[in-house]
């Protein structure tokens, strides 16, 4: 056990202790959830691994989307935080490959960015589960990371056609485009049901 290490560019915490990621993948008593946190930038990563340990999650991070894709099947999350723009592989593109992936396709994401119009559209074309706007409240992160942790264990899923979220995701009934303006926030929600009425209509007519 002692040889063992994490996968290269992988920051494994819990309570500022490092762990290899093939003990921190096995269920760690005490804690409520899993969250791999993917970001070029260190401070947010901290500021955001920080914040959610303090909730009792347990935080991994990532520098960008492959080194997400290379851990994400030893660290098995239960919540994916994505940043847009990284080198190597952005987040719209990290999300888009583990929504094909059948091991990850339902597993609950979050874009936490800028969240222009572009990103939110693009990411709900991807299949993302929510959205954060920096700069966020540490409170609204964790929020929106618990709330997508409740609706996973509840059985709702994500990015499944079997959520009763629809197959866009949670935006709607979170309302979780968050630190963005009213407008903005009832815009994405609009184009959201809207493909998501479309998607339906497709199934029916194809039924």
């Amino acid at each position: 056990m002692d040889n063992l290490r994490p996968p290269c560019g992988a920051e494994v915490w819990k309570t500022r202790t490092r762990w290899p990621v093939s003990t921190y993948s096995r269920v760690v008593p005490g804690t409520s959830g899993r969250v791999l946190v993917v970001d070029d930038n260190k401070v947010i990563r901290q500021l955001i691994r920080v914040n959610l340990e303090l909730e009792g999650l347990e935080v991994v991070t990532a520098a960008d989307g492959a080194e997400c894709l290379d851990v994400v099947h030893q660290v098995r999350p239960d919540v994916v935080t994505l940043d847009v723009v990284m080198p190597r592989l952005d987040g719209l593109r990290t999300a888009a490959r583990l929504r094909t992936d059948p091991r990850t396709r339902d597993l609950p994401l979050a874009i936490v960015s800028a969240c222009t119009s572009y990103e939110v559209e693009a990411g709900l074309d991807v299949g993302v589960d929510a959205f954060l706007a920096k700069p966020f409240e540490p409170a609204e992160l964790v929020r929106l990371v618990q709330q997508l942790i409740e609706q996973r264990r509840s059985g709702g899923g994500a990015g499944g056609d079997d959520s009763s979220l629809g197959s866009r995701g949670t935006l709607g009934a979170l309302g979780t485009v968050l630190g963005i303006g009213d407008a903005e926030r009832a815009e994405c929600a609009e184009r959201a049901e809207c493909a998501e009425h479309a998607e339906r209509a497709g199934r029916a007519s194809g039924a």
